[in-house]
């Protein structure tokens, strides 16, 4: 009891939770331990019992504790071990709060409607041959039409992480080296690891992926380049065509990466408002390019079209052959419906258009409040705060969730829950995409987690590296 009465410097909730999240992130509570009462503890403190309760729910919230009724309250235990580890240290960010901008998934509520499309279905899931072409043609001519630069082939897969999986294991071996930005996607870590790959870490800027330290990491003769071409996770960036020509010279001019082969996830296509790029228009024979339509169309339909040359296209149809074998031919016809029927393509479009002006809105209010970041491309925005795990709990004090940065970091990773690298800056992620209309009170509640000091006063420029 006294180790909580020593380290509470001020009675508040938010005080009162940043102090117990101190405790629990430097092993002095140990997952497990049994914390005390609610009323025990504000009669120590001389607090009101409803004034513990909310830290308790702000230390809930972001997974720190968890109520087991009359059976107490305790910290809590590690994360499911089916989860990879970078999932595992996000498990805090399951459970109720008032606004959720943890998730990185798109607004429900801005996804084109299923109905019309399932009306216009076959009733029976009929499939004339188990060796016919994976991708319906129909589908298949619309995606060659929009794809970003001339392709050989194109076919479907479930979502993009299988896509990644797919090519990585096509491409690479035991001990090979990829290049991913810093930050980026927490999955991509842990598939590298499970794959057994190294890591080479490169800085991304508003524009994409940084030249001079790509041009760096191609001297370790890379297998793969694995980039986020737009609306990268978790930053929002956008490469523009200039950088992604600069990237495939160096690809093309640097003796140790001439293998070397680029794997693009382009998650967010149909919501993105930067133009269509990829670095296949200069190096076609090494790209393979993912377009995902899980953020435009709907998570659960799990698809994906993956294209590139048939070299390294083919053996990977060939291996899912002997798996899944292809994605569902009624879901791809669904897909084919969503993408040309008008109506379904101006809701699309309107989501797009909606999400730009959540994400300036958001970009906007954090000025005002002494904030300065870059307005991010689709969903998510990437903002630097003085400490992760103060800024989760005060904005869970508020109601608020989001995510910490730690995860998306490429490098070196401690498992334990809200402790960074020491010197690595500290980030949250914010999916702007889920914002509601009146911003300002979230941007304000954001800017005093991230720089409770400070921000009020003087603005802080995002960095992303």
């Amino acid at each position: 009891m006294q180790n909580f009465i020593d380290e509470i410097e001020q009675r508040t909730p938010a005080g009162i939770a940043a102090a117990v999240g101190r405790l629990i992130a430097s092993g002095r509570l140990a997952p497990g331990d049994r914390l005390p009462t609610v009323r025990v503890l504000a009669g120590e403190l001389g607090v009101s019992p409803a004034t513990v309760s909310h830290a308790w729910q702000a230390l809930s919230a972001v997974g720190l504790i968890v109520s087991r009724g009359r059976g107490g309250t305790f910290v809590q235990d590690a994360a499911p071990k089916w989860l990879p580890a970078r999932s595992q240290s996000m498990i805090g960010t399951v459970g109720p709060a008032r606004l959720d901008l943890s998730r990185g998934t798109p607004d429900p509520r801005l996804l084109p409607a299923l109905g019309p499309a399932l009306s216009r279905v076959s009733q029976r899931a009929v499939t004339p041959s188990y060796q016919d072409l994976p991708i319906i043609p129909e589908l298949l001519e619309v995606l060659r039409a929009s794809w970003p630069y001339p392709v050989e082939t194109i076919t479907i897969v479930d979502g993009a992480l299988d896509a990644i999986s797919r090519c990585l294991d096509a491409v690479t071996r035991f001990g090979d080296r990829v290049i991913v930005e810093n930050p980026s996607f927490p999955p991509f870590f842990d598939l590298l690891d499970q794959l057994g790959l190294e890591r080479l870490p490169v800085s991304v800027d508003a524009h994409g992926i940084i030249p001079a330290d790509f041009a760096a990491a191609l001297q370790l003769g890379p297998a793969v380049v694995l980039l986020q071409p737009r609306a990268q996770n978790p930053t929002g960036a956008s490469m523009t065509a200039h950088r992604a020509e600069e990237l495939a010279r160096l690809l093309r001019t640097t003796t140790a990466s001439a293998d070397t082969i680029v794997i693009e996830d382009d998650h967010s296509a149909e919501i993105s408002i930067a133009p269509d790029v990829s670095l296949g228009r200069w190096l076609p024979g090494r790209t393979l390019h993912v377009r995902s339509f899980s953020k435009s169309h709907g998570p659960d339909l799990r698809m994906a079209a993956l294209g590139g040359p048939s070299a390294l296209i083919d053996p990977i149809v060939s291996r899912r052959m002997l798996g899944p074998g292809w994605t569902s031919r009624m879901l791809q016809t669904i897909l084919h419906d969503l993408l040309t029927n008008g109506e379904s393509m101006a809701q699309v479009s309107e989501a797009r258009r909606i999400y730009f002006a959540r994400q300036r809105a958001l970009a906007d209010a954090l000025a005002v409040f002494g904030v300065e970041v870059v307005q991010a491309d689709g969903i998510n925005t990437w903002l630097p705060v003085q400490n992760e795990q103060g800024a989760l709990v005060r904005l869970a004090a508020s109601g608020i969730r989001v995510a910490g940065g730690s995860p998306f970091l490429a490098t070196p990773f401690l498992s334990t829950p809200f402790q960074p690298n020491i010197g690595v800056p500290a980030f949250i992620r914010v999916t702007a995409g889920a914002l509601p209309d009146d911003v300002a009170p979230v941007a304000e509640a954001l800017a005093a987690a991230a720089h409770p000091l400070e921000s009020a006063v003087h603005p802080v420029r995002a960095r992303w590296s």
